[in-house]
């Protein structure tokens, strides 16, 4: 009897400090899985674990990166973003990441520039970068331009009425220029009258919709400019050319008469003025490629080109076959005049670039410099196109290519031999095995 009770005592001691220790092992476990977070990517593509292009980017930024996302209480959305950006924290520490909720701190929203829920901001050195679109490609790329150094300057002409990156008024860039100087950027305005040259170290020469007429010696500068290799950014408003048709000449383009018009476009936006064009569809040229915003083009007007002897020319925008050239004064219903106007398709925008000194030189010619405007910059994509626009000017649209990550592991496909084994097996086999172990045990038992 005291044998009985001394081995049921120790079996109960035995169980007590085997639960006792199991659950002191279960605490160390996940103290250690609080601090030390190791993650491992059993998939065939590695799809759950950075690239190497990643890495390799990582590794030649000595700075730390802050990551900023701007997003409402939305758990999936913050749980996609967590789990993307600890992919870059695993290859580097000084990655960090912060929620802000935009509706909390509308004034960080407006200081960065944030315009839609779930956007990014990167930060490195001074400089930062917006991401749109949550994936591996946009925040690698995006980290890739605010790691760029060097003194990139877009300089704009003045003294001809032209819009200012300075001013406030409604048709002035001040809101596109500022958003460039947070990108690493310097932007200036240059009068010719007074300097007479353009800077040698000019990365974009930016000429915003002058209103009066260029001196014969200051279009001869800017040709020269060009001639030498310098890169152009011409925003053409409607109307006279204002000194300006020898460089148009020069570049194989040719002005259209007229403001481009659109119904389907006046739909659209609802407004009163069927000149306000709105863009859904774009061209391959790498400005717009893969650009899925929609943009707003206000008073544009249309050109004809034929690229000049060793340049090479692209369309970057161009209407749709609904919208033409409205040559003369516009009545109150928007209709097309035979004969008169100029029927559409009509481009908008023309890219043109040639080989020079081991670069690409390259020239923009926009219809409009509306749609930069601070009065419409806000409008859709219109801001995502105009750094797209100065990024590929200044040579800055270095692009890191991510592969494609495919997932051939979600998908087992069996024989129909394979697929009978496993059912036979689950249905008949393993139960048949379970129920005889279960007899088994019964008989051992009862012969006891």
């Amino acid at each position: 009897m005291r044998t009985s009770r001394q081995s049921r005592t120790r079996m109960r001691l035995a169980s007590s400090s085997f639960v006792i220790l199991f659950l002191v092992v279960v605490a160390l476990l996940l103290a250690l899985s609080r601090q030390y977070h190791r993650q491992f990517d059993w998939t065939e593509s590695g799809r759950n674990s950075l690239s190497q292009a990643s890495i390799a980017l990582l590794k030649q930024l000595p700075d730390p990166i802050t990551i900023t996302a701007f997003v409402t209480d939305k758990h999936n959305l913050r749980m996609q973003i967590s789990e993307l950006v600890e992919r870059y924290q695993e290859h580097d520490p000084k990655v960090s990441l912060q929620f802000v909720n935009p509706d909390k701190h509308p004034g960080r929203v407006r200081a960065a520039g944030i315009r839609f829920d779930g956007e990014l901001l990167v930060q490195y050195s001074g400089r930062t970068q917006t991401v749109s679109q949550i994936s591996e490609q946009s925040l690698t790329n995006a980290i890739a331009r605010a790691g760029r150094g060097g003194n990139r300057r877009v300089v704009f002409l003045s003294g001809q009425g032209e819009r200012r990156p300075d001013g406030d008024a409604n048709f002035d860039l001040s809101t596109w220029a500022m958003q460039m100087n947070k990108r690493g950027l310097k932007t200036r305005s240059l009068t010719l009258g007074e300097t007479g040259r353009i800077p040698p170290d000019t990365s974009v020469l930016v000429i915003a919709s002058p209103t009066a007429r260029f001196l014969p010696g200051e279009v001869r500068e800017i040709e020269d400019y060009i001639h030498q290799g310098g890169n152009l950014l011409w925003l053409s408003d409607p109307g006279a050319h204002n000194g300006l048709s020898s460089l148009a000449d020069m570049l194989g383009v040719d002005f259209q008469p007229g403001v481009i018009v659109d119904p389907v476009s006046q739909l659209l936006t609802g407004g009163h003025t069927a000149t306000d064009l709105v863009v859904t569809r774009y061209g391959q040229q790498p400005v717009v490629r893969n650009f899925n915003l929609m943009t707003l083009f206000p008073d544009a007007r249309g050109m004809t080109f034929k690229a000049p002897k060793h340049w090479q020319a692209r369309v970057m925008i161009d209407t749709s076959p609904t919208a033409w050239s409205a040559v003369g004064p516009l009545g109150k219903v928007a209709r097309f005049r035979k004969g008169r106007d100029i029927p559409g398709p009509l481009n908008i925008a023309v890219a043109l670039t040639r080989g020079r000194a081991k670069r690409q030189q390259r020239i923009a010619i926009v219809g409009t410099g509306n749609f930069l405007s601070n009065a419409f910059i806000g409008n859709g994509g219109n801001l995502d196109l105009g750094m797209n626009l100065i990024n590929w000017l200044a040579n800055d649209d270095a692009y890191i290519n991510v592969p494609p990550r495919i997932a051939p592991d979600l998908r087992l496909d069996l024989s129909r031999t394979a697929e009978a084994a496993i059912g036979i097996g689950f249905l008949v086999v393993v139960p048949l095995i379970l129920l005889a172990s279960g007899v088994g045990i019964w008989l051992r038992r009862r012969k006891r």
